[in-house]
């Protein structure tokens, strides 16, 4: 019995050891789904400002932000910070700037939850941004990962730093 213990235990180490090594491919891959979805919808709403002015003016109802300021920050949101995720450039903070702007997006737009918010959480009426929330609370909580700047920064800079503590 201790020997059969002892086997599934050894086999289960090996698996986790390998699922440790993808570890950064799937926060890469996290990275660039959410960002290239950020990213389109920017351009969507830079290909057709017209339309954009008009969601933001009688559709959508960002708090605390004029309709017109709202469409051109939102904009610049959407095509700016994907690419920071994707690259893992200030990758926790960009991860929690989107998580909190998709945060935004769905309290400013009302036909997402027609049934109430508290509804809308519980249904399919925002999977997308349900899931997308989700990889992003999983960047701010694990970091961009070693297929990031960051991690390639910090390898650089951590032994410049630490060689002249000593």
């Amino acid at each position: 019995m201790k020997h059969l213990f002892c086997n599934i235990c050894s086999t289960y180490s090996r698996i986790t050891s390998m699922l440790n090594r993808l570890q950064p491919l799937s926060l890469l891959l996290l990275r660039l789904w959410v960002a290239l979805a950020f990213w389109r919808a920017g351009m969507v709403k830079l290909a057709d400002p017209m339309g954009t002015a008009y969601l933001f003016n009688y559709e959508y109802h960002v708090p605390l932000l004029s309709p017109d300021l709202a469409a051109s920050v939102g904009t610049y949101v959407e095509l700016i910070a994907p690419w920071l995720l994707g690259l893992g450039l200030f990758g926790r903070i960009s991860a929690l700037f989107l998580f909190v702007y998709n945060i935004i997006a769905v309290i400013s737009y009302p036909d997402l939850w027609p049934n109430g918010l508290w509804a809308g959480f519980i249904g399919a009426a925002f999977i997308d941004h349900k899931a997308w929330g989700l990889m992003l609370l999983a960047i701010v909580l694990f970091g961009p990962g070693k297929l990031s700047i960051d991690a390639a920064i910090a390898k650089w800079l951590l032994p410049r730093f630490s060689s002249r503590d000593h």
